[in-house]
């Protein structure tokens, strides 16, 4: 079953952010912990780990680098190997 991936909070008041650009490749194993993209909140830029699993499946509508995200917003998935 396939997890999303999707834009955090990262602050009380956040309702968007702007991505900043992707850490790992489409494709890629994916492990609890690993930092997947940065994200530029309110003060900061972040990165943002995976709390799941799975391969790396980033969509052809993701996000490019400077655009504005919600939170909320799916923006890629894990998947098990075989999907």
């Amino acid at each position: 079953m396939a997890h999303p991936i999707q834009i955090p909070r990262l602050g009380w008041s956040m309702e968007e952010g702007v991505f900043v650009e992707w850490l790992r490749a489409d494709g890629e194993m994916i492990e609890p912990g690993d930092v997947l993209f940065n994200l530029e909140g309110e003060k900061a830029i972040q990165e943002i780990e995976s709390i799941d699993a799975g391969v790396l499946r980033i969509p052809t509508d993701a996000p490019a680098e400077g655009d504005t995200v919600l939170v909320g917003q799916v923006i890629g998935w894990l998947c098990a190997e075989d999907e």
